[in-house]
């Protein structure tokens, strides 16, 4: 196959040696155009972020709570929303996908490893299926019910292992998950938050959760009675929690009384959850 014309962003990359040539476009989602590029003998991933302007995917408070800034000046411009305030804002949000890439790399989390970042472009693994092939997502399979609950066994630890290393993805489900050779690898991370330094970070957690029990549960209708995403949270809050903890997919919820703000919330971001997905699965047809 011919290389093809590269993107306009990615030719600095080329200038400067981090690529050789590009393949082809792998696809263009809400955040980002990903696509296949060569480094000498390597097949690697190109993900190019859109600007803000592009972006389907609302940069909202809850995720950018707590994050981290240079100084106080760029805190403050970012409060303000100055054009070095959004400069900043941009910057943080790209920059927090490689963060939580390395991260979780280091943790052992199954996610492509992150080689470069330059000028808006992270360099990552092309995750593959068995052919070579750039692997599916997890919407694009079909699966028995005995390779669902693998798969879902396999994602709930990987959710384990990443709250272990402080990370909630906050935006996981099928349409985030690649199946490789060797089994699921999560992807799409500018959202991740730190579960302990911000204080959506336990419904964002059992939100993520949730969705995956709910396209596993599909398959494996078993799998709608578990309750792992409250029995994960219950753990690491009283520091219980660790990689090999045996789950049981059970929880014991204490009586307390309702806030009801806080339930309004859960359904308003329900209502925007499923919002989203339908225009996800609409721009994956």
């Amino acid at each position: 196959m011919a290389p093809m014309k590269p993107d306009k962003r990615l030719k600095p990359l080329i200038e400067e040696g981090l690529i050789d040539t590009v393949v082809r476009q792998l696809m263009s989602g809400k955040e980002a155009t990903v696509y296949v590029v060569r480094r000498g003998d390597e097949t690697l991933c190109a993900k190019v972020y859109k600007a803000a302007t592009e972006r389907s995917f609302r940069q909202a408070v809850d995720y950018t709570e707590n994050r981290k800034v240079r100084n106080s000046r760029q805190a403050r411009a970012m409060a303000k929303g100055t054009r070095f305030g959004r400069e900043a804002t941009e910057a943080a949000w790209q920059s927090a996908e490689v963060d939580a890439l390395h991260r979780l790399a280091a943790a052992g989390v199954r996610v492509p490893r992150p080689h470069d970042f330059f000028d808006g472009v992270l360099l990552m693994d092309l995750v593959t299926d068995a052919h070579g092939d750039a692997a599916p997502r997890l919407n694009d399979v079909a699966f028995t019910p005995e390779e669902a609950h693998t798969h879902y066994t396999t994602l709930i630890g990987e959710v384990v292992r990443m709250l272990c290393a402080g990370v909630v993805h906050g935006d996981l489900s099928e349409f985030n998950v690649l199946l490789a050779e060797d089994g699921p690898v999560i992807i799409d991370l500018p959202q991740a938050v730190d579960a302990a330094g911000n204080n959506h970070a336990c419904r964002m957690l059992l939100r993520d959760v949730a969705n995956l029990r709910a396209f596993f549960g599909g398959f494996d209708p078993s799998l709608r009675a578990t309750e792992h995403g409250p029995e994960i949270w219950d753990l690491y809050r009283r520091g219980a929690l660790h990689p090999g903890v045996v789950l049981t997919g059970r929880f014991e919820r204490e009586d307390m009384p309702v806030d009801l703000e806080a339930v309004i919330r859960e359904i308003d971001d329900a209502q925007a959850e499923e919002r989203a997905r339908l225009l996800r699965m609409q721009a994956a047809d």
